[in-house]
């Protein structure tokens, strides 16, 4: 079985006020049940700046999105 998007979870980057409702931060729930995140890829900022007690694989980057993203999608995330 290949891995697809479900469905977006949130609103959608126009719906937010994207002018071209293109090129935003966005979540998406996969047919895995993982979620995948497009955001700016911050690594090299913040890399340094993780806990002692988190850590990054060398294939994994740190993804920003905007707090609005994330509040807006609130309700779509699953309690469980």
């Amino acid at each position: 079985m290949s891995l697809r998007i479900v469905r977006r979870i949130g609103d959608s980057p126009r719906q937010r006020g994207s002018v071209t409702g293109e090129t935003c931060p966005d979540i998406f729930e996969l047919s895995d049940g993982d979620f995948a995140v497009i955001g700016t890829d911050r690594t090299e900022d913040l890399d340094a700046q993780l806990p002692a007690d988190a850590a990054r694989a060398d294939y994994e980057r740190i993804v920003v999105i905007s707090r609005e993203t994330l509040v807006r999608a609130k309700r779509d995330i699953p309690s469980a």
